[in-house]
Formats: structure tokens, sequence, C-alpha cells
């Protein structure tokens, strides 16, 4: 299987106008993790899962294929960056008590991620995997949104993307006691804040290598118009999942 980069070129966007993930997510999360040695965030991206992390574990490795994305991540004492593919690390086994995957778990080879998780966490560590559905903003401008994203970037969209619609339910996740959870992360944005946040998907970044133009320019005018002064109130629906290796 080919290594998808699709976030290097808007590297800068991403670190900028991407969303956090909720208070909540980690309080449940770290809540059902028992060590708090080291832990693996795999494709860290600008580092934002890391950081949150390193709050709570004394070592974290995380790790991405893009060295673009590598530099936006804030740097921290007890955080290791590096390149690494997700199926394929060096480190040791049974190393980890947490891996994490946020947002970009559809983008791996399963099966071989999956052994590499089983080999490097350590006996009852835990691995979760999340990610956040389509925005919603409002019953005038979802339906735009909606669009945009399903017909008008379809072809632009990878196979891998789809994941993300039906919650991760196609990808394989051979582990024990599985818990699932649901969050949701609410933001305040302008309607700049808003499409540059859209300049951050795979599908406005493969349009613009097919097309040399700006995809979100095709409704930047209506979007803005609807949008009106000042910011909205932005909610994304965020699902995990969560094992444990016996």
């Amino acid at each position: 299987m080919p290594i998808l980069d699709r976030f290097s070129t808007q590297a800068a966007l991403y670190a900028t106008f991407r969303i956090e993930y909720p208070a909540e997510l980690y309080e449940w999360l770290l809540a059902r993790v028992s060590g708090r040695g080291r832990a693996w965030d795999c494709a860290t991206g600008n580092g934002q899962v890391a950081v949150v992390l390193a709050q709570h574990f004394a070592r974290v490795d995380a790790t991405d294929i893009s060295r673009a994305q590598l530099a936006q991540a804030p740097l921290r004492p007890n955080i290791t960056y590096q390149l690494a593919q997700a199926e394929h690390t060096p480190f040791p086994d049974h190393s980890f008590d947490l891996v994490t995957v946020g947002q970009a778990v559809h983008w791996f080879e399963p099966d071989a991620f999956n052994q590499e998780v089983q080999r490097v966490l350590k006996p009852g560590g835990v691995i979760a995997e999340w990610g956040y559905g389509l925005v919603q903003v409002s019953p005038q401008l979802d339906p735009i949104i909606q669009t945009f994203y399903a017909e008008t970037l379809h072809a632009y969209w990878d196979a891998n993307r789809w994941h993300i619609d039906d919650e991760y339910a196609r990808l394989p996740f051979p582990f024990s006691e599985v818990e699932t959870a649901r969050f949701t992360e609410t933001r305040n944005w302008t309607a700049v804040h808003f499409l540059n946040y859209l300049r951050t998907w795979s599908s406005v970044a493969n349009y613009k290598r097919q097309h040399q133009a700006d995809a979100v320019l095709l409704i930047a005018d209506q979007l803005t118009r609807l949008w009106g002064e000042g910011e909205r109130e932005v909610r994304f629906p965020v699902f995990l999942r969560l094992g444990r290796v016996q």
C-alpha cells in the first residue's frame, strides 16, 4: 500500500485552522489508562494531541510521515518527534502504556498497523483511535457545506476518507475490552476562519493539485453572505473507540 501524505502542502493552515479535541475526551480516555510512563501519538501532525499527553506522561513519542507537519509541532522537553510510518516504527516491544491516533487511522494499512500496536503496547495497554465527522453550523449553511463535501469534492476525496462517515465501522479493531464514546467540539469562528478551515481538507488540496485553483472559492461568496458579520458557533461530532492488548 503506498504512503498517502495528504497534509504536507497545507501544514501551516492545518496548524492554525484545524480543531483541537475536547477536554472531556482526554478526561474519559485518561481515566482508562493505568500507566503514565510512555505514550505514542501516531500520525501526530502538528503535535496537538502529543502536547496534551505530555502533561500526563513521563515521555511521549510522536510520529508522522510529514516533515512539514512536524515542523509546526510545539517543542516540549518530554516529547520526541520523529518521521515514521504508522505500520513500521523503531520502538521496542511492549514500550507504551497508551497509543493514540487522532483523525488519521483511516490513512493506514489496518492489519499492519494493528500488528504494530500489538507489538509496542505493554500488556493491558490502551489503544485509542478517534475522528470527527462533518462540521455543523446552521440549517441555512449546513446544506451548502454538505453539497461541497459530498458532491462538489466527491471525486477529490481519497477512498480512505469515507471511513470517517461510518465512524471506522469497516476498519478492523482486534483488541479486547472495546469501548466507544462520542463528544462534541464547539468553536466560535468567523466566515474567514471557516473558509480557511475548509482549505485544510485533503480534497481541497487534491483539487488544487489538479486544477491549480482554490475549490473553496466556489462557495466562498455564498457562505460569507449567509454567515454574516462576526462569529458563529461550529460543532464537530467526535467519535472514539478504545481497546486493550492482553
